[in-house]
This record gives structure tokens, sequence and C-alpha cells, in this order.
């Protein structure tokens, strides 16, 4: 039996060799197809896991409270959409004092401003960066790690420490690049702010870099930028995740009575939790893998007929050929496994190839996209898979045709 797989590898090998430029052409568009699925499912894979290392670092034990607009609701026909009010200081405090849940901190954070312009010694910065008033416990609420120094304590928080934290950026590539920028002195706005830590670099999120960020606490930011209708988030963290549910609950009352809802009143601010961000990311991932299967399959459908049509011509231009090899007691299994074998060298090496240039792909695009690359082990075997059924289905009738010629009729075609 291998003796005879072998051979007809050999025969399957040289036949490709004698229709060299229509095999060329088929293994193109297979590999074409191919290259398809993979490609989009790699990208699909780096998608997925670089937006779930950006949330997983929150944990799945954490929760945000902010402004959020509620669903459209219809009236007499028509939609109606209501905008939730912003989360005050004043409503923001008064949670974070109310809220006594056990195992739990809560911080208070605002984004101070987007454009400001950082200065240190003779040296300054676009007007780009952006600053953050936090309090002590953000940094680990949301997941956020010092790189180099320390984050603030509360005794920064309570006195109004002018000191920073920066981004990544500043240390590695900004105006603290040449330097320890540890306890350095940098002035924004004309407030001089000594560096306490450097944060670990995060990245970028749909373009916007969060290594360009300014930590410093929140009363001092309050003081600096008094920017009207400045909205405020909670960030609330529960040291074990099965008290997760019960902590919600319990903020959601918080917050009602901060705002002094009425009970039939529906809760005017937005509640989210990080292992529902996650879940999300899975949902649409999800979406993206079906959407690239449906095209791949497209694709792919189009090298199977273009596969039977050459093998089908393969069978009509060597009729004489079989008509040779039955005469001589070839039986019709054997002749059909020849066919079958030759097809599945065919549609095996445009998948070889497709897989190649799909992950090639899939890889340039996220250098392009600064993305991290994940080898797609599933793209792989799907890929190997998908042009293993293709070869078995386009080959099929053509080993069929071939194993039923007659051998009389096939000795005399010309």
């Amino acid at each position: 039996m291998i003796g005879l797989f072998r051979e007809n590898v050999k025969i399957a090998m040289g036949s490709i060799r004698t229709q060299l430029l229509r095999t060329i052409l088929t293994v193109v568009i297979i590999a074409f197809g191919i290259m398809a699925l993979v490609g989009i499912l790699t990208v699909v894979s780096a998608i997925e896991y670089n937006l779930n290392s950006s949330f997983a670092s929150m944990g799945s034990n954490t929760f945000t409270i902010n402004q959020y607009e509620s669903r459209n609701r219809s009236s007499g026909g028509g939609e109606i959409e209501k905008i939730n009010p912003i989360i005050s200081y004043p409503e923001a405090k008064a949670f974070k004092e109310k809220f006594h849940f056990p195992l739990t901190q809560t911080s208070l954070s605002f984004m101070a401003t987007s454009n400001a312009e950082v200065k240190f010694e003779n040296q300054k910065t676009d007007p780009e960066i952006t600053v953050f008033g936090i309090d002590e416990f953000y940094l680990p609420n949301t997941g956020v790690e010092v790189a180099q120094g320390r984050n603030f304590n509360s005794f920064d928080i309570s006195n109004n420490v002018y000191s920073c934290i920066v981004g990544s950026d500043f240390a590695s590539k900004g105006l603290l690049k040449d330097t320890n920028p540890i306890d350095k002195i940098i002035s924004i706005r004309g407030a001089k702010f000594k560096v306490i830590g450097v944060l670990k670099e995060q990245g970028s999120t749909f373009g916007n870099s969060k290594d360009l960020r300014i930590m410093i606490p929140i009363q001092v930011a309050r003081s600096m930028f008094s920017a009207p209708n400045i909205n405020y988030s909670v960030n609330a963290m529960v040291m074990k995740k099965e008290m997760l549910d019960e902590a919600i609950d319990n903020a959601i009352t918080t917050m009602r009575k901060v705002r002094k809802l009425n009970p039939v009143e529906d809760n005017n601010f937005g509640i989210s939790r990080s292992d529902d961000l996650i879940h999300r990311i899975a949902e649409m991932t999800g979406f993206l893998t079906k959407a690239a299967w449906v095209m791949g399959i497209i694709t792919i459908l189009g090298s199977s007929i273009a596969l039977m049509n050459i093998m089908v011509v393969s069978v009509t231009e060597r009729t004489r050929e079989i008509g040779v090899r039955k005469a001589l007691g070839a039986k019709k299994k054997t002749i059909a496994f020849q066919f079958f074998i030759e097809t599945l060298t065919i549609g095996q090496m445009g998948g070889f190839f497709g897989t190649v240039f799909g992950i090639l792909a899939g890889f340039f695009i996220c250098l392009f996209a600064n993305w991290d690359f994940v080898i797609p082990w599933g793209a792989i075997v799907a890929a190997f898979i998908t042009s293993f059924i293709v070869a078995l289905v386009s080959g099929l009738y053509p080993a069929i045709k071939a194993a039923n010629l007659d051998p009389i009729e096939a000795l005399r075609y010309e």
C-alpha cells in the first residue's frame, strides 16, 4: 500500500511538471483563497489578543461608574434620546464617602486636559500631553503599573503635594530620555512638579498614545484646570472576585442615593465591569471570525471549481494513458487513487503557500498597526483542513470519471 502511494505521488508530480503553467495558476488560485482566510484570521487573532491585553490588566474584579447615554426609548412612534448628567466632583466625593463595601477600594479621577505643554530645563513638548488628576488608588484600580519610582500615597494626595507620575515616553524618548527621571522637576502651566514615578509602557489604543500622560494629585489638578462641566470617573476594585456582583449592587444603591433618585426612576449613570469589556471583545472578534470564514469560503469555492476544472481537463487529455494502464491490469480504484493523489498534491501545495503568505500578510498588517503579532495556530490548522477538503471535493468527480473510462474506447482516443 505504501509502495502504491509513493508510485502515485511520483506519477502526480510528473503530471504536474508536464502541465506546469496550468498547475501554477491553479495553485495560485487556491493559495489566494487560503491566504485571504488565514490573513483575516491572523489579524482577528491579533486584534483579540491586543484588546484583551489592554483590558485584562484591569483584572476581572473592577468596575467603573461614569456618565453614559441611556438606551433610546420610543415614545409615540418616535425616539427620545436621554443624556445622562455628568458626574460632578461633589457627587463623586459623596459616593466615595458613602460607599463602604467590605474589601473594596475606590478611586476618583478626571482628565484635566489633553493639550498641555510640559517643560524641562530649556526644552518643552508640543501641546499634546494629557494630564489626569488622580488619587492614590487610581493606578492599582485600573491595572496601570509603575516601572520606576513609586505611586502616590495618601500623604501626597491629602497634602496636595506638587509631584507627578509621567508616561514611559518621557523617560524613553521625551524630555527626560538622557537622564534619570526620578526627582527631576518639570513645569506644567508654570507650576513645578517633582517626578516621583514613571509608568510602564502601555502603547496606543485606537491611535491615542497612553505613554504621553502625566498623573498629578486630583486636588492640584482641580485648582489648575477649572473648566466647566468636568466629568469625573469612579473606579472601584473588589479584593475578592466572588463579591463583585454584590459590590456592584451596593454601588448602584449608593449612587442612586447620591443623586436622590426616586425608586421608580431609572439610573441616570452607567456602570461598566471589566469582565463585561472582555466579553464584548470576544463577541466582536467572534463576529469578525465568522465574517472571515464567509469571505474565505467564497474565495475558496472559486479555487475548488478551478481545481476541479484542471483535473477534468487532465483526465480528458490523458485518456489514452488511462486506457494503457487499464489494459495492463490497473484496477478502477488504482486509477481513481492516482488522480485523487494528484488533486490532493495540488491542493496541499496551494494550502501551504496560502498559509505562508496569509501569515506574512497578517504580520505586516500587525507591524503597520503597531500590534503584537500572535501566531494563529487555529488559522493554520483551519487552512490545511480547508485545503484538504477542497482537494477531496474537487478531486472526487475527475477521479471517478477516470476510473470509469472504458479501456477499449480509451485506447482508441486520439
